[in-house]
């Protein structure tokens, strides 16, 4: 049997307190830490990670924008994207963070072959992209070994606030999203479909651990 991957289902979170949470599950565990992966849509905000520009952000706004310690440029999070974040010993498994980044593209490739539609890579530009239009962005962060951050994939949400910055540090790059290439796919749908391909892809076996949890000005 392959390993467990414990998938943490969180709903929608801000972003603050979620990342604040992956440094210290990672800082906190142990060789016997079972890997994880949490899923999450956040609500809206602009990261910026340890490579970013302050000219990458144009106008942001009433939206924040929080300096992180992942990889890469700016970008945008907000209701309607998922946000998958591998919470992984990466020394255990024998994966590099180069071998990371490409199997978790190959993932949305995969999610999106099975759709009908075909992603594709960019060389020196991370993340997955459809007819020249950014569907999926990653960055990463590896401390003693373990992984968190992660991949972002556009499903069904906002595009507006992409215009607000300068994506992943490149003027003008054209985002694009899921319904707008596969108009029947929920998130719910594209969630499930995306831990499969992750899980196969890393050679897991998913345990789903949380249920949705409501927004609490929604609740």
């Amino acid at each position: 049997m392959p390993p467990e991957l414990t998938i943490q289902h969180l709903g929608r979170r801000p972003y603050l307190p979620v990342w604040e949470a992956m440094r210290d599950f990672t800082d906190a565990r142990d060789e016997s830490t079972p890997d994880e992966l949490w899923l999450v849509e956040h609500d809206p905000v602009f990261t910026q990670g340890l490579a970013g520009k302050a000219e990458h952000v144009l106008n942001p706004g009433a939206i924040p924008v929080v300096q992180t310690d992942r990889g890469g440029q700016v970008t945008y999070h907000g209701p309607g994207q998922i946000v998958a974040y591998p919470l992984l010993d990466l020394d255990r498994r024998g994966l590099g963070v180069r071998c990371l980044v490409d199997r978790l593209e190959q993932s949305v490739i995969d999610v999106l072959a099975d759709l009908g539609q075909p992603g594709e890579r960019r060389d020196g530009a991370p993340g997955v992209y459809v007819a020249g239009a950014k569907i999926a962005s990653i960055g990463l962060k590896v401390r003693r070994g373990r992984s968190y951050h992660g991949l972002s994939f556009n499903i069904d949400m906002d595009l507006t606030p992409f215009a607000m910055i300068n994506p992943c540090g490149f003027a003008g790059l054209a985002m694009t999203r899921l319904v707008d290439l596969v108009p029947s796919i929920s998130v719910a749908e594209a969630r499930q479909r995306l831990v499969t391909a992750i899980c196969t892809r890393l050679g897991y076996h998913a345990n789903w651990q949380l249920q949705e949890q409501a927004h609490p000005e929604e609740a």
